[in-house]
């Protein structure tokens, strides 16, 4: 797993105090931007593995759920669009979190009921354990940290892909849902 991430991370400090350790993909793969209803990051494949966050203290997710200190893979979902999330989120994009002991494989390609049921392991519920991602909208400078409108806290970045381009990526640290 280390040898696919960038050899330099990001410390997220709130505070005085750091939350996490962030190290991106290096060469995340991409495909052609696909028209995907409520999505900003259809470049990403479901279930492409983005990078690795390790929580330095207890935490929570987007859900509001408990996340425990330790590492775990960032993996790119999509929220279902079926109704019962509607308003959950400003958009569907999401990095699910599974713990690294349990996604050792960078290329792994996981369906949607498999990668669910691996992010399970991180929340330790019957749901999984997501970070929105939201649109990337104004900001120039990265990285950065931000304050959104939702007054969530949202690293605000570019990863390197595979044909060697950069994608900007906007992942909530802090925040959870209204819904």
């Amino acid at each position: 797993m280390r040898t696919a991430l960038e050899q330099k991370g990001y410390r997220i400090v709130l505070g005085n105090s750091p939350l996490c350790d962030i190290w991106l993909r290096s060469g995340v793969p991409t495909r052609q931007k696909v028209d995907e209803l409520g999505a900003n990051y259809t470049e990403l494949a479901e279930s492409t593995l983005v990078g690795v966050i390790s929580f330095l203290r207890a935490s929570t997710d987007y859900r509001g759920q408990a996340i425990k200190p330790g590492a775990y893979t960032m993996r790119y979902g999509l929220l279902p669009n079926d109704g019962n999330h509607l308003g959950a989120a400003p958009s569907r994009d999401f990095l699910l979190l599974i713990p690294v002991a349990a996604d050792k494989n960078v290329d792994a390609q996981f369906k949607f009921e498999e990668l669910v049921k691996l992010s399970k392991m991180a929340s330790g519920t019957g749901h999984p354990a997501p970070l929105s991602l939201v649109y990337p909208e104004g900001q120039k400078d990265a990285p950065t940290l931000i304050e959104n409108d939702q007054g969530h806290v949202v690293f605000v970045t570019k990863v390197k892909t595979r044909s060697g381009s950069e994608m900007p990526l906007w992942l909530v640290v802090k925040g959870v849902t209204d819904h």
